[in-house]
């Protein structure tokens, strides 16, 4: 089951399916008829738990790790965090859907029993705008246990490539030169992971996916706050079978958890505590 979330103007109607089985994370995302999500040409991490959500527009990775599975600190039977963390497939509970002048508004809560032993709460937020067009979305991640730990966030946000053609490009002040081709590198698969902060605008950093053709000549942008996502990791896989490009805004720049929490750039975060993410899209 999906709940839909719609904003509609009288140009343009883009519509995101939520999916409260899994974190109010998004199934489809349609524009005039157009499903941005890469669907079945997405390959399988071979965890079952990601594989139901890797199709869809955009899972959540945290709130306890990210990323492929390394160590857990100090655990003696050798446990590994899981793929992506903990959020994927944990259910929403008490989910609102309000309808107001001019937006539509998704709201729920989602319990997390993390690899650590830790516990967490995510207030999850969604708002369509009807007059402008924009979808926001808006953490909140409590540390809901008794010890202190340090949270990670990444958003991965999957387009299928068929999609696109040789016009579209990432454009985005982050990016080196400021734009690349969707097909960059050389290889079929290939990632890269960059600091965002360094050129936000009033904390906010924005990434440009088109023209699309399939949209009628229209981009995709996406923007997210950079307080607490300071960077953000591209990917794309286009070996046999597969066909996606993931935009992903990241707490943490991409190296080894135990080397970053050494660096002291993954502070914890205690019993009570809560951090904050933000995220913005649009077609135009």
């Amino acid at each position: 089951m999906t709940l839909s979330l719609a904003a509609q103007t009288p140009d343009q109607s883009f519509r995101l399916d939520l999916t409260p089985h899994s974190v109010l994370d998004v199934a489809g995302a349609v524009f005039r008829g157009v499903d941005l999500a890469p669907g079945a040409a997405v390959p399988s991490d071979g965890d079952p738990r990601i594989d139901k959500a890797l199709p869809g527009f955009l899972f959540t990775c945290g709130p306890d790790h990210i990323r492929h599975p390394e160590p857990v600190e100090g655990a003696a039977d050798g446990r590994l965090y899981p793929l992506h963390g903990s959020f994927s497939s944990s259910p929403a509970r008490d989910v609102l859907v309000e309808e107001g002048e001019g937006e539509v508004v998704c709201e729920g809560r989602v319990a997390v029993s993390l690899a650590h032993g830790g516990r967490a709460d995510l207030a999850r937020r969604w708002r369509a705008d009807r007059r402008t067009g924009h979808i926001t979305l808006d953490d909140t991640v409590t540390n809901a246990g008794d010890t202190s730990w340090p949270p990670f966030g990444m958003y991965h946000i999957n387009f299928g490539t068929g999609l696109f053609d040789a016009d579209t490009r990432l454009t985005g002040a982050m990016l080196p030169g400021g734009s690349l081709p969707w097909r960059f590198g050389t290889d079929d698969r290939e990632i890269f992971c960059v600091p965002a902060d360094e050129t936000a605008t009033h904390g906010w950093a924005e990434i440009v996916i088109g023209p699309i053709a399939a949209l009628e000549g229209r981009s995709v942008h996406i923007r997210f706050r950079t307080d607490t996502l300071p960077y953000l990791q591209v990917w794309r896989n286009l070996a046999p079978g597969s066909a996606v490009l993931g935009i992903e805004p990241v707490s943490h720049r991409l190296v080894p958890r135990a080397e970053l929490i050494a660096a002291g750039e993954a502070p914890d975060f205690a019993p009570g505590e809560s951090i904050g993410y933000g995220l913005a899209f649009e077609v135009r």
